[in-house]
């Protein structure tokens, strides 16, 4: 494990660590909605077996990384350049987790010449996506904050700092409790000590100076992503489970239909977190093909 911290021009700093194979393939990976830089110990090890450098990092907000108070989906490649640079990376692939999923897509569009390939897993559609619910079929506690985000701005971010107080002692089992109804039984059952106790540590260090990263995350979600789908520089794979209540399926139904070229992987038997438990090794082996 080796951490960074990156300067950037307009003097916001991003912590950033590197684990696996080290100087094996790069590969960033872009955690979820709220995460931050570190990596599940079964995706490192993969990552070991199959000469992948993996780089993650915080996005700002998060764990050690200035928060960045309006950033969109469109503000994660400059980053993702910035850090890659920083650590003399010419070409990389890139794959994301549900909150990570739009800013791989958003690598996959915007950082033509140098992504050779993007994986999307359990991504959100756009919120100006046509014909799309994008509430059906989510569970009550996305739903909920969503809902409070649209009607009443001020009040959501009250309740986000208070929730966000909860994170400073978290422990992994008490996350079962807290996804509850955002758990299909196929989510559930992949849900072990060892992925929550991560899921908590995540929490915690995403949470560690406040709820910066987590607004931020979910204000851009509600802006548009600022570039074109149609126009992908780089070869993308989106991932999506039927049994997803945390981003439901009909999202990835609808990235499916409105990105050219994608290669869709529409599972009847997956969720959301069985494709983070199960799916990655696949994610690895199909980054690593493209170099």
């Amino acid at each position: 494990m080796r951490e960074h911290r990156v300067s950037l021009p307009d003097g916001r700093v991003l912590a950033v660590r590197e684990e696996g194979a080290a100087t094996g393939r790069p590969v960033f990976t872009l955690h979820g909605t709220p995460g931050a830089r570190l990596c599940y110990p079964p995706h490192r090890a993969d990552a070991e077996r199959r000469g992948i450098r993996l780089i993650g990092y915080d996005r700002p907000g998060y764990g050690e990384s200035t928060a960045q108070r309006g950033r969109t989906v469109a503000d994660v490649p400059p980053d993702v350049v910035a850090i890659a640079d920083h650590l003399g990376i010419e070409r990389f692939a890139v794959w994301g987790h549900s909150g990570g999923g739009a800013p791989a897509i958003a690598c996959a569009a915007l950082i033509p010449g140098r992504v050779v390939a993007a994986s999307a897993l359990a991504s959100t559609a756009p919120p100006d996506a046509e014909g799309l619910d994008r509430l059906a079929g989510m569970g009550e506690l996305n739903r909920e904050d969503l809902e409070l985000l649209r009607a009443d701005p001020i009040a959501w971010e009250a309740k986000l700092r208070a929730d966000a107080a909860g994170f400073e002692n978290l422990r992994g089992d008490q996350i079962a409790a807290m996804l509850e109804s955002l758990l299909s039984d196929v989510d559930r059952r992949v849900l072990t000590p060892e992925l929550a106790d991560f899921f908590a540590e995540q929490g915690r260090e995403a949470m560690r100076h406040g709820p910066e990263g987590m607004r931020d995350d979910n204000l851009g979600d509600e802006m548009p992503w600022g570039f074109d789908l149609g126009a992908l520089k780089a070869p993308l794979q989106l991932w999506h489970g039927a049994h997803d209540r945390f981003v439901p399926f009909a999202h990835g139904q609808w990235l499916a239909a409105h990105l050219p070229g994608a290669e869709p992987h529409l599972l009847a038997d997956e969720g959301h977190l069985t494709l983070y438990q199960r799916r990655i090794p696949e994610v690895h082996a199909w980054l690593a093909s493209r170099f």
